[in-house]
């Protein structure tokens, strides 16, 4: 079951990763040495285990000292483990990886094809229970075996010899190269599992690491962490850095005065404290390939199945001055589901956004006059004029959550005649259980990218989409993603057409209501170097090397 990930209004932090310059001695803030730079992160790591790992945060200690196949650099794919970075044969089915000869463990042994075979199979067995499996699926024999059909074994992945792997799909898959920078996909030393059980990967001893760093004396509820330089590592020489501090801080004034004290060269800062710092010369922002979006229950309250009921709750809502006023984050209006700065077009190298259709973005632009024209109409041709509403407003208990919701319930009274909001915060999990079992009216949902393209959104809410909690659906939506992912899976051009089209129609009815893209505000000691985010602007993307 594909479920939405942790990104929590408010919570979670995007990782941030190291392309590592020294830090430097000449600044006026100097938190590390030459050789250490200390970050914040707002919660601790809740494994290690890449096969069970399903948040942000572990996936950034999983790409600090783990490495897989690629890596990205900036917005290109590179070689890691692998020496190239292969091109499919058998019609887009087969991928043959030649593996780095001098790739070794942080306990010297060599890193294998076997390591690879051994990890995969483990997220893939259902007796592991990784909510990551979905992931591999187009991998032979990935669904059955979840799905308790086919043994392990099956899987399509084989080691040739010592450093071949051999992967067969069962159809194309045309982000495959973008799924192998994912810590999903990393290798893990078998008899490290093998030895520790079900302890593998809650501290710092059940562990080895082939990657940059290696975590030094962690526990797992440990709320600081060090990460030191791995001497075993391929390309350790050009490390610079050679120790990585973490430290959970979950309050922006704290983070505040930690980093003006210089125990910290790079935070996050949120709120009132990110508003207050905004013109310091240490400030500023990234986006991330998230985006927030609200999800109205279509099953539930049959009036939201009409278009125009749908656009005037969009137009309605004013993004610039929730991102500005209300969250003061870094985050961005976004005019679809699908954020700006991740994806582009194969032909002309295009932002996917600055493609879409205009008659489509325009239902996210502000514009209280039509929209109560529209919410008018839609009861109307719905049969509901003059009819009073009371609807609830599901939404995380986090205080920018709250005002948030706060923000949205007004402008939809004020501009929507007969709708009430009620407000119903509640903890993360919670919110995901009720919108799971549909008990809402409207809830605002978010998701992160897993990979650099559109389809990691879009595929979300095809008819009968797991993360389709306001059940739209639109046939010829459906359609064009089908499309993409069968007859022109191999095209990249018309494949890249049939996404553009999909995000249209989504666009055009207001299927899913897109709110913001997220970002994040941060505070950098000048000193700091080289930060690379990569395409998806998160965990699974930052080359840990010096650019050369």
């Amino acid at each position: 079951m594909r479920r939405e990930k942790g990104l929590v209004l408010g919570v979670t932090t995007v990782a941030i990763t190291l392309l590592l310059a020294a830090c430097g001695s000449s600044s006026s803030k100097n938190a590390g040495s030459a050789d250490t730079v200390s970050f914040s992160t707002t919660d601790v790591i809740s494994t290690m285990d890449p096969a069970l790992n399903t948040d942000v945060i572990g996936a950034q200690a999983l790409t600090d000292t783990m490495e897989g196949l690629y890596r990205y650099e900036g917005k290109t794919i590179k070689p890691a483990i692998a020496t190239k970075v292969v091109k499919p044969t058998n019609n887009g089915l087969t991928y043959t990886f030649p593996l780095r000869k001098d790739a070794k463990w942080s306990n010297g042994k060599a890193v294998t094809a076997e390591d690879f075979v051994y990890a995969w199979r483990r997220v893939v067995d259902p007796k592991v229970g990784s909510q990551y499996a979905y992931i591999y699926e187009g991998i032979e024999n990935a669904a059955a075996i979840t799905s308790g059909k086919q043994p392990v074994s099956s899987l399509g992945v084989v080691a040739k010899d010592k450093h071949t792997l051999q992967v067969t799909l069962e159809k194309p898959i045309p982000y495959f190269s973008q799924l192998m920078t994912s810590s999903t996909f990393f290798p893990v030393y078998p008899d490290a599992v093998k030895k520790a059980g079900k302890s593998y990967g809650t501290n710092a001893k059940t562990l080895v690491f082939n990657g940059p760093y290696k975590l030094s004396g962690w526990n797992g509820p440990d709320s600081a962490w060090k990460e030191v330089k791995n001497t075993n590592y391929w390309n350790a020489k050009a490390v610079k850095v050679k120790t990585l501090k973490y430290q959970v801080v979950k309050d922006p004034s704290t983070a505040l005065n930690l980093f003006q004290s210089n125990k910290l060269d790079r935070t996050n800062i949120s709120g009132d404290t990110a508003k207050q710092m905004k013109n310091d010369s240490h400030y500023s922002t990234q986006q991330q390939a998230a985006t927030f979006y609200m999800q109205v229950n279509q099953a539930k309250n049959p009036i939201f199945k009409n278009a125009k009921i749908r656009q005037a709750i969009s137009m309605t809502i004013n993004r610039k001055e929730l991102v500005n006023q209300v969250l003061g984050d870094g985050s961005a209006p976004v005019a679809s589901l699908t954020p700006k700065g991740m994806s582009f077009d194969p032909t002309t190298k295009k932002d996917f956004t600055s493609e879409l259709n205009a008659e489509g973005k325009k239902n996210t632009t502000y514009n209280p006059k039509e929209a109560t024209k529209l919410w008018k109409e839609g009861l109307a041709e719905t049969g509901q004029r003059g009819k009073t509403f009371n609807y609830t407003l599901l939404g995380d208990d986090t205080d920018t959550a709250k005002k948030q919701a706060e923000y949205l319930q007004d402008t939809l009274e004020k501009n929507l005649p007969g709708l009430k909001v009620t407000l119903a915060n509640v903890p993360f999990k919670t919110r995901l259980t009720r919108s799971d079992n549909g008990d809402f009216d409207m809830v605002v949902s978010a998701w992160n990218a897993d990979f650099s393209d559109p389809i990691t959104f879009l595929d979300l809410f095809v008819t009968g989409g797991d993360n389709n909690k306001g059940k739209w659906n639109n046939p010829e939506f459906d359609a064009q993603i089908k499309a993409s992912k069968t007859e022109n899976a191999n095209n990249d051009k018309a494949r890249w057409q049939n996404l553009i089209k999909a995000q249209d129609i989504m666009n055009k009815e207001s299927g899913v209501i897109p709110l913001y893209q997220s970002g994040r505000a941060y505070l950098t000691n000048p000193s700091v170097k080289g930060l690379d985010y990569g395409p998806s602007g998160s965990y699974n993307n930052v080359s840990l090397y010096l650019k050369k």
